[in-house]
């Protein structure tokens, strides 16, 4: 981690950690979801650590701050601020080397945990089973409930915040860095692929991967999903992920062909003038006074439209 600053705390050096929270950031204030985590100290012990990392933020008065509360946890915690963003994949790639313990939780700064003991849920697991690959789940119970958000929230709700049982049954689809437990071993064989740019598919790509060769574990651990967007900033995302879909499919074509999202892009390829009616369908879902449902038929539209030209 050479020209990377990187503090800890007093308890840092004497923690024999069996898991180690991993929290990537960019341009977010992970403060909250450190101070709620730290709250679990007393029943944890010494078993966790957490590592937090800014990736290229550039916030004095941010990392000023997190230095001051890093000292004050009682969990032991590393703060590492790199002076330019590395991305998504080789962002976590670093945080998995800095860390001590033999499981790593990786967990987004706009997470909140939905319960009181969701690190000890965890902790328990890493105990008991120590799984290759676990997936706690998310929900939207603490996400703000604004209009603005009410098509994130509608698509969220029905496609990604499902139970354990549900997951279970396409495994290596449902899974996020956002609440993900992956051992040790797992990592070092499988990480992330450092190709992958811009946002989306490359935690599906890695899970593609490791369900090649490990089971993957679906419980109920949820933490909220705080990060919901607007449509523009959602379409955006969409139209940034076109080239990663691409790359998952020449991957793992025998997965990702079962996938809707996959059928749908199939579809739409034959669909003469895609380029210049993709731009309408867009508009529908940009479209206030339209229902949310509608809006969010039409955003998912968009993307498999995207995804045209990657299958």
């Amino acid at each position: 981690m050479s020209g990377s600053p990187t503090i800890q705390n007093a308890h840092w050096a004497k923690a024999r950690p069996a898991l180690s929270v991993l929290i990537p950031f960019l341009r977010d204030d992970p403060s909250q979801l450190l101070a709620l985590l730290d709250r679990e100290a007393e029943a944890l012990g010494s078993v966790v650590e957490i590592v937090v990392m800014d990736d290229g933020t550039g916030d004095a008065a941010l990392t000023a701050r997190l230095t001051a509360q890093v000292q004050t946890m009682a969990l032991p915690i590393r703060l590492i601020t790199l002076l330019a963003n590395e991305g998504r994949s080789r962002g976590r790639n670093r945080l998995a080397g800095a860390a001590r313990g033999g499981s790593l939780l990786f967990l987004d700064s706009d997470m909140r945990p939905d319960s009181d003991h969701f690190l000890q849920t965890w902790a328990e697991l890493v105990r008991q089973q120590a799984p290759a690959v676990a997936f706690g789940g998310f929900s939207l119970l603490q996400a703000p409930d604004e209009p603005r958000f009410s098509v994130h929230r509608a698509m969220a709700t029905n496609g990604e915040c499902i139970g354990a049982a549900e997951r279970a049954k396409a495994p290596e689809k449902y899974v996020y860095t956002s609440n993900l437990l992956v051992r040790r071993d797992v990592f070092e064989a499988e990480g992330f692929d450092g190709t992958f740019t811009g946002w989306g598919w490359e935690d599906v790509e890695w899970a593609m991967r490791v369900s090649r060769r490990w089971p993957v574990l679906h419980i109920d651990n949820p933490a909220t999903h705080m990060g919901l967007d607007t449509v523009e900033q959602l379409a955006g995302k969409y139209e940034q992920s076109a080239g990663n879909f691409a790359r998952v499919v020449a991957r793992h074509p025998d997965i990702v062909s079962a996938y809707p999202s996959y059928r749908v892009a199939k579809a739409l390829k034959r669909v003469p003038a895609l380029r210049q009616v993709r731009p309408l369908i867009k508009q529908v879902a940009l479209a206030a006074w339209a229902p949310t449902k509608a809006r969010a038929f039409s955003l998912r539209l968009y993307r498999a439209a995207l995804y045209a030209e990657a299958v």
